[in-house]
């Protein structure tokens, strides 16, 4: 393969990655993937890690990030075979599967974006509490004109 393919290939995926970080063309989500994720934390978006990784974590639900998150066998089936079908296979697959490792959360939320000091404050506490800071992180909306940092 051409690098020039390769490149805009990778560009392409890029963008619509962030685009969809962003808030456009949000993929609406599975009924079932919304109501066992939510019962816990927000629902995070397919577009959020590769298919790689939703398969790691919807094959690892019993040690869910220190929580034993398990479901029948078939809410598990439906929810990764659409998380197969709708996630993207962009990028690669960030450190233990976290969304806050990844490529395109640590470019928008670095330093140059967010400071270091606002990871702690009681009103946000971690980097994966997105509905702190993006208003309609609940309903897929990440747009950067949508955001009020708290105090």
């Amino acid at each position: 393969m051409r690098l020039s393919t390769v490149l805009t290939t990778a560009l392409i995926g890029f963008s619509t990655l962030t685009a969809w970080a962003d808030g456009k063309g949000i993929t609406p989500l599975l009924p079932k993937m919304e109501t066992e994720c939510s019962s816990c934390h927000i629902v995070y978006r397919p577009n959020f890690l590769p298919k790689s990784s939703w398969q790691q974590v919807m094959a690892s639900l019993d040690k869910h990030y220190g929580t034993d998150a398990s479901l029948p066998a078939a809410d598990t089936k439906e929810i990764a075979d659409w998380l197969n079908t709708v996630a993207l296979d962009v990028g690669e697959a960030p450190p233990n599967n976290r969304i806050t490792q990844a490529f395109w959360f640590t470019r928008k939320h670095g330093t140059n974006h967010v400071k270091a000091n606002v990871w702690q404050r009681a009103s946000v506490k971690s980097r994966s509490n997105c509905q702190a800071c993006h208003v309609n992180a609940d309903k897929g909306d990440f747009n950067e004109h949508n955001i009020r940092i708290p105090r």
